[in-house]
């Protein structure tokens, strides 16, 4: 059941808040908790209602812990499996297995987020259910304007809005120019899988991850490229003919049972380089940029990118000698400092195994000497976050 947004601190007229979120996934709901833990008075819009399944890998590295118990979060406590097991398939159907440096868990975005939420709303967050139709600064405030006719204003805005938005469009920002081929698909399915494991299978033209998350159930989520899912005349024809030539994802499916009644999906995935700070907004998570599901470490970046714009803002908000200027500066780089190498490992490693043959080498190089496997799920990893 749906539990009901608190919105008992919002009226009709202006609300003047310290920071406005736009956007209540992983990285708008943690800015929101930690803001919030030190009294700053926080409106998060989303236009979307809680809880709600996302198409997302469901797999966060174990660097985040240390922060989630910072922010009062224990996934643990709400069904999150422990994953210390990773297995990469080919289109060859070659598979190699080796332990996780750091370890993870799933836990679905269905329940993170409601979980996230409800902490959100218990700390005095005002969540908002509306559309951001346009962002205005002058006069070194934000004016915030939601579809249903409201205008908010606040010192800070964060952008935390997602993959693609409307307003990267009304903002011009470089990276929805371009065509972004990708879709992704994804389903909860019961069945016999490791609950330890976390696997990427890949298929032509694309990937999937699978791993275990609360309550017993199997995420399968794939990306594949347009242009070859177009050539099918369905999602059913897409696997039959695609999907199911990687034989670990064809006896997952075949020895499972479908949770969702239909496939969630979700196109126009970009992997373009964006900019962290556009029009003096701080994005974060997949509106600052995202690394290929390849990689699977995309949940854990979302939550990374809220501790440190939070750390700048507060510091900002609370007048330790820091101007919007350094704020901005100090924003971009620590957030390059933290992901641009993993975004362009993630780039680099994608780009290898859309090639088969590439891949097919790569793989036996990993058979031959397993070590090396680790390390190269390192450079798409980090430590684990300092609080």
């Amino acid at each position: 059941m749906k539990k009901p947004i608190n919105t008992d601190s919002y009226n009709k007229s202006n609300l003047v808040a310290d920071v406005i979120i736009i956007g209540g996934g992983l990285a708008g709901l943690c800015n929101a908790i930690h803001l919030s833990k030190f009294n700053k008075k926080v409106l998060l819009i989303e236009k979307n209602e809680y809880p709600k399944h996302k198409v997302c890998g469901e797999y966060i590295s174990n660097e985040v812990l240390p922060y989630l118990d910072f922010l009062e979060i224990n996934p643990f406590n709400f069904g999150a499996v422990k994953i210390s097991e990773f297995q990469l398939s080919t289109t060859k159907n070659n598979l190699i297995s080796a332990k996780l440096p750091l370890g993870g868990f799933g836990i679905s975005r269905y329940q993170l987020d409601l979980l996230l939420s409800e902490k959100a709303i218990k700390n005095g967050v005002t969540i908002l259910k509306d559309s951001v139709i346009n962002v205005a600064f002058e006069n070194d405030v934000f004016s915030v304007e939601t579809k249903e006719n409201n205008t908010f204003t606040s010192k800070i805005t964060i952008g935390a809005f997602g993959k693609r938005s409307l307003l990267d469009v009304k903002m011009e920002r470089e990276f929805i120019k371009k065509k972004s081929p990708y879709l992704g698909v994804k389903i909860h399915v019961k069945g016999n899988f490791k609950e330890d494991l976390v696997a990427l299978h890949n298929f032509k033209g694309g990937y999937c991850g699978v791993s275990k998350v609360e309550k017993n159930a199997i995420n399968l989520c794939y990306i594949t490229n347009y242009e070859s899912f177009k050539k099918y005349k369905n999602i059913d024809d897409f696997q039959e003919q695609v999907v199911f030539k990687n034989q670990y994802l064809k006896e997952i499916f075949d020895n499972s049972e479908a949770i969702f009644e239909k496939p969630l999906t979700i196109s126009q995935i970009s992997f373009e380089t964006k900019k962290p700070v556009e029009n003096h907004i701080l994005m974060c998570g997949d509106s600052a940029g995202m690394i290929h599901p390849l990689c699977g470490n995309g949940m854990s970046m979302a939550i990374q990118s809220a501790q440190i714009a939070s750390k700048l803002i507060l510091n900002y908000l609370n007048g330790e000698n820091i101007s919007r200027k350094e704020l901005e500066k100090q924003y971009i780089r620590q957030w390059n400092k933290k992901f641009s190498l993993r975004l362009k490992a993630g780039h680099f490693i994608a780009m290898l195994f859309r090639k088969d043959k590439i891949a097919a080498i790569l793989l036996q190089i990993l058979k031959k000497l397993p070590f090396l496997l680790p390390i190269i799920i390192k450079q798409t990893h980090g430590k684990p976050m300092k609080v």
